[in-house]
């Protein structure tokens, strides 16, 4: 490394933070001292309602879940010390896997460290040169990384992006692919189930009819969905009474709902999932998914199955959350999900107010770019089937506060929120 290059990076990182810093845009990590729940200790605020988490079903801290766990642990140690085609798979994520796929009703499953994971592995092993990904604009950011992973491997690869939930862009799309002579093989469409920033959801049934016009496989990732969408929690499909055969592949999440620890998947054929299990990266060189959380999933979905109640629960928290948010003199965009954004706009703003609803006693966390783009920062309100009446009620007197505080409305006007393609490219 040269001199004015070792120079350079420091110089310029401290320039990046101190502009962050004096905008007010610095990110500060909250540290939280005990159990993920309904309510959290955190360090700084003590006993504060806690209202930025995927929780979403209160599985993380469910008794069951963590006996799971600990068994996991006496029962196959602290770690797998293998990637899975080693010595790294062992019975407990055949029995996760198998869990899944019945779950969702499709043939085979297979697990990752993450979610993150499983969407760098499933384009750059499935698809090859000839082929073309179509995506949403505002797909997660792990499915935009590993669609210009699998482009960047397999030269020939082809990608587009289709306007948000846009049935005529899509078809659009589709057409210029089949139109395009250098598009000789499969083309995907993959779309996220619920998008986290939005709260909305993508229209699976419009989306299968235009895949089946133009004779393209779809990919959902449902990591928002599952344990929230359907009367039983299965997912976005279930909400619009879609059997799961008719998503081509899933991806999703052990994080959110299914008790919060870690760990991905993905959900399909056989004929997929045992390709990936010859060809994927992300399980060829990486360690298997610790036994202990496929043990603490494997059981959280099991409570869900036993428990579909906690979904309805869950909705009825949402509801309750929605009035309250509306009734302190915030507008919040409409969602079936349990995520409840109320755009403020301005990034600073955003980390502004989520430091003072702390303060009440509150914790959302404000977001802004790049997690969103510039001019769409939010505060993002997220239920958990283990909140209560009391705590809805809490986070509605806080809000009331807050607003009464800030004495403006108009920059929480949801007509402001459509969002440009950055996110997708």
């Amino acid at each position: 490394m040269s001199t004015s290059t070792a120079i350079a990076f420091p110089s310029r990182t401290e320039q990046i933070l101190e502009s962050l810093r004096s905008s007010g845009q610095l990110k500060l990590l909250q540290v939280i001292e005990g159990p993920m729940d309904a309510t959290v200790r955190l360090r700084g605020f003590g006993e504060v309602v806690c209202l930025c988490s995927n929780n979403y079903l209160g599985l993380a801290n469910h008794p069951e879940v963590i006996e799971a766990a600990h068994e996991g642990l006496r029962r196959y140690g602290a770690g797998t010390a293998s990637v899975r085609f080693i010595c790294g798979t062992f019975d407990c994520h055949e029995r996760l896997e198998a869990r899944i796929a019945s779950f969702y009703g499709v043939e085979a499953a297979y697990s990752f460290t993450s979610c993150w994971n499983a969407n760098e592995a499933i384009f750059p092993t499935l698809c090859e040169p000839g082929d073309m990904i179509v995506s949403d604009e505002l797909n997660h950011a792990s499915i935009i990384d590993g669609i210009r992973l699998a482009v960047s491997i397999k030269k020939g690869l082809h990608r587009a992006v289709y306007k948000h939930n846009d049935m005529n862009a899509l078809d659009d799309r589709l057409r210029e692919a089949r139109a395009n002579a250098a598009v000789t093989g499969t083309i995907w469409v993959v779309t996220d189930g619920v998008f986290s920033m939005e709260g909305d959801i993508a229209d699976l049934p419009s989306l299968r009819e235009v895949c089946d016009r133009h004779g393209a496989l779809l990919v959902v990732d449902d990591s928002h969905g599952t344990g929230v969408m359907g009367a039983t929690g299965r997912g976005t499909h279930e909400h619009w009474g879609m059997p799961a055969t008719r998503v081509d592949f899933f991806t999703g999440t052990l994080g959110k709902a299914l008790g919060g620890a870690a760990g991905g998947y993905i959900a399909g054929s056989r004929a997929g999932i045992d390709l990936l299990i010859q060809r994927g990266r992300p399980t060829l060189f990486s360690n298997a998914l610790p036994c202990t959380v496929a043990c603490s999933a494997d059981k959280a979905i099991e409570v869900l199955m036993r428990e579909p109640q906690r979904v309805q629960r869950l909705r009825d928290m949402v509801a309750l959350a929605r009035e309250g948010i509306t009734r302190a003199g915030f507008q919040v965009l409409k969602s079936p999900t349990a995520i409840c954004p109320i755009i403020v706009h301005d990034t600073a703003r955003a980390i502004a107010m989520s430091r003072r609803l702390l303060e009440l006693g509150v914790f959302v966390i404000g977001f802004g770019y790049p997690v969103v783009p510039e001019g769409h920062a939010r505060l993002r309100v997220q239920i958990s089937a283990a909140h209560t009446p009391e705590h809805m009620r809490t986070l509605e007197i806080a809000l009331a506060k807050l607003y009464a505080e800030t004495a403006v409305s108009a920059g929480n006007d949801p007509r402001h929120t459509e969002v440009g393609g950055s996110r997708a490219r």
